[in-house]
């Protein structure tokens, strides 16, 4: 008799204290899937709900505005798994800031670099750690899947920094696909845009002096207009792109795609 534990599907995220991040916590929550969350803040719910649940969750409390050393705790607690308990092992970059809404010469340095350490940096220096860290899992499909946006491929106004960290997420991602192309058992990775989602930021885009930003009313109107998904829409759409047979083969992709 074989009474040895089923393998589970090891997911990190980022982000996931709040919106489509926090929705996508949830949807993981099952007893084949073990969860590490990366957030500033945990969550008791999100806790509770992995007990009633039976799933396996770790929530780190970092600050991925200081990614040097997130990256090194996910590389070094990854270095020191057992590869043979996962059926399969997947990155989320979730995490993301949006600045101030005011033209770029406006804006604060740090603010500046808070956004793009946050939005860019953070998933890059992550998904290097995670992939070095995994590169022996050789029986373990490893996937990475970045959270991008529609502004990372259409700039708009006064959001110079998110628009900045999201198109370099995209192209960082096709240059990262090349590399695992090029390797016996590569990982897969997606730069993938979810759609329009009634979280946070939305409400502040819409909510914004239409004399510092251009597209406010744009945003009002997707709102009024019922356009928005709700984040568990969103999430169980990211979720489920994550799991399509050829996740990968196009790398910057939208959800919106057939």
């Amino acid at each position: 008799m074989n009474n040895a534990s089923p393998l589970l599907s090891l997911t990190i995220l980022t982000g996931a204290s709040r919106g489509m991040g926090l929705a996508m916590a949830r949807q993981l929550l099952d007893a084949g899937h073990e969860l590490v969350t990366l957030s500033r803040s945990t969550s008791e719910d999100l806790a509770q709900a992995a007990a009633t649940a039976g799933a396996p969750l770790q929530q780190w409390s970092v600050d991925l505005g200081e990614p040097q050393a997130a990256a090194r705790r996910l590389g070094d607690w990854l270095a020191g798994m057992d590869a043979t308990r996962y059926a399969s092992v997947t990155l989320i970059n979730n995490a993301g800031v949006i600045p101030q809404i005011a033209p770029l010469s406006q804006l604060q340095p740090a603010d500046i670099a808070q956004a793009m350490r946050v939005g860019l940096e953070a998933p890059m220096l992550l998904t290097a750690a995670f992939l070095a860290a995994t590169e022996g899992w050789t029986a373990v499909p490893r996937k990475v899947l970045n959270i991008s946006s529609g502004l990372g491929r259409r700039a708009i106004a006064s959001q110079a920094s998110y628009c900045a960290a999201k198109a370099g997420m995209d192209h960082f991602s096709r240059s990262v696909a090349l590399d695992e192309a090029l390797k016996p058992h590569g990982a897969r990775i997606c730069s993938l845009a979810p759609g329009v989602i009634d979280t946070d930021m939305q409400v502040q885009l819409r909510s914004a002096d239409a004399a510092a930003f251009p597209d406010a009313g744009n945003f009002a109107q997707l709102k009024e207009g019922g356009k928005l998904s709700t984040p568990e829409q969103a999430a169980a759409q990211v979720l489920g792109w994550l799991q399509r047979a050829d996740f990968g083969e196009q790398v910057v992709a939208d959800v919106r795609q057939p």
